[in-house]
């Protein structure tokens, strides 16, 4: 089957460079095959982003009741931020209350992702909660005090007349989960568990649904291991992306609920994906717009609504990035500033920002991190920054750094800076364990930024 896909125009830019843009010369309209078996609405790190909460509920319930075949909702981790006070504050309020709303659109399923335990003490509550709403949750995580997994790795849907068979993988990065649950965490390596279990777990006919919260790189090793025909989605990366192999799909659906994804389901298992850039203009559900207003007014201090700075245009993800890079390497007096994409969520509005609304735009605060570097190396980190621009899925590597480097004048060294988040992880960020950082201890990556915004 030929795929087709239906992107805006903003999209489109972003992915004018992924190997699954192949198909770009056919006409983008979406269109529902007359032999569909269903559609999967895809999901992934939402991170309590309420901005957009109410606006993505009515979107999904439209895309349902608009197309008249049978629907199941795929959430692939991460519904959770604790960097939200006022989800933090509140337990989850508008969270629960949303993946309630979902439960009562379509079945819907929950890969556990590492910020699922934030407002909670004991992973196993979440997952008791979860499933009262009639989620079905998966997970290959396991309670290290008993040994017994948290939920089922697997589990077995209904898409129509045709079964889905489920699975869950996890992210095995421990340290970044809630420090307090670590120790009742046991998480298996994502590839071992993979090598070991999918075979069985996919062994059943119908349409075969990894929820892979492991990232990017897990997921490459993977692929290969997958029956023919495959929705993989991933996670955990932040990334935007969709990848084809053979008759399997591969996708990443982006953050902060700015992006959802549609799988249609053709009768013979073929997979079509088109990915929506949440419509700025839609209507928000009555009822949780209305939740999220009385959370904000009950939750959130003067200070915190109060406005911090201001920026002339609204900026995108990456835009906002760049944005912090060139902001950082003006501050710390770098040539090059680079920033993790994880350490922010989402990207500027135009106009006033709050001391709210800028924590879910720079996530983490920290030390400004100085190196010095070779021409040559600078120019290898450079080259695998920026990857929201990435061509191939062989060029993604998880975890990247934005970067606004300018023209630089040519010299033998130059100085770059970075948060100490990145710095610390430099072998994922910067892919080398060599460069050898100094803090710049007058400098904080908050409010350093706060103070560009003024």
């Amino acid at each position: 089957m030929t795929p087709s896909f239906n992107f805006s125009r903003r999209l489109t830019l972003q992915l004018l460079g992924s190997a699954a843009m192949l198909p770009l010369a056919l006409p983008l309209a979406r269109a529902i095959a007359a032999d569909s078996a269903g559609r999967v609405l895809i999901l992934s790190d939402l991170h309590s982003a309420y901005e957009h909460s109410a606006q993505l509920l009515a979107a999904l319930r439209s895309e349902i009741q608009d197309h008249a075949v049978p629907h199941i909702i795929a959430i692939n981790g991460d519904v959770f931020e604790a960097g939200n006070v006022v989800a933090s504050r509140s337990a989850g309020r508008v969270d629960w209350a949303l993946l309630e709303a979902l439960a009562g659109l379509a079945p819907t399923v929950l890969n556990i992702g590492n910020h699922e335990p934030d407002f909670s003490d004991d992973l196993a509550k979440v997952v008791e909660q979860a499933q009262a709403l009639g989620i079905t949750v998966v997970s290959n995580i396991l309670d290290s005090r008993s040994g017994t997994p948290y939920a089922p790795a697997t589990a077995s849907l209904k898409l129509g007349d045709m079964a889905v068979n489920v699975v869950g993988i996890a992210t095995p990065a421990l340290f970044t989960y809630p420090k307090a649950l670590r120790d009742s965490l046991t998480l298996p390596d994502p590839v071992e568990w993979a090598s070991a279990n999918l075979a069985e777990a996919l062994a059943a006919d119908g349409l075969d649904l990894v929820l892979s919260h492991a990232g990017v790189v897990a997921d490459r090793a993977i692929l290969p291991l997958l029956p023919d025909g495959t929705l993989i989605v991933g996670g955990h990366d932040h990334l935007l992306l969709t990848h084809e192999e053979g008759r399997s799909r591969y996708v990443h659906t982006g953050s902060w609920s700015n992006v959802y994804t549609v799988a249609e389901i053709a009768a013979d298992g073929a997979i079509t994906l088109s990915q929506t850039e949440l419509p700025a203009d839609i209507a928000p559900d009555a009822e949780l717009a209305a939740l999220i207003e009385a959370m904000l007014a009950e939750h959130l201090t003067a200070e915190e609504r109060a406005a911090i700075g201001q920026s002339e245009t609204a900026m995108s993800l990456a835009e906002t990035g760049r944005f912090v890079a060139a902001t950082m390497a003006t501050g710390a007096g770098a040539d090059v500033g680079f920033v993790g994409h994880t350490t922010l969520g989402t990207g500027l509005p135009q106009g006033d920002v709050s001391q709210y609304g800028f924590n879910a735009i720079v996530r983490f605060d920290g030390k400004l991190m100085l190196a010095e570097v070779s021409a040559q190396v600078l120019a290898e980190i450079l080259a695998r920054a920026n990857q929201d621009g990435a061509q191939t899925l062989e060029q993604r590597t998880g975890d990247f750094l934005y970067a606004a480097p300018t023209d630089l004048s040519a010299k033998q060294s130059y100085t770059i800076v970075t948060n100490d988040w990145s710095a610390t992880n430099q072998k994922s960020y910067f892919g080398r364990e060599d460069l050898v950082f100094t803090p710049d201890p007058e400098v904080m990556l908050k409010a350093l930024v706060t103070q560009a915004l003024n």
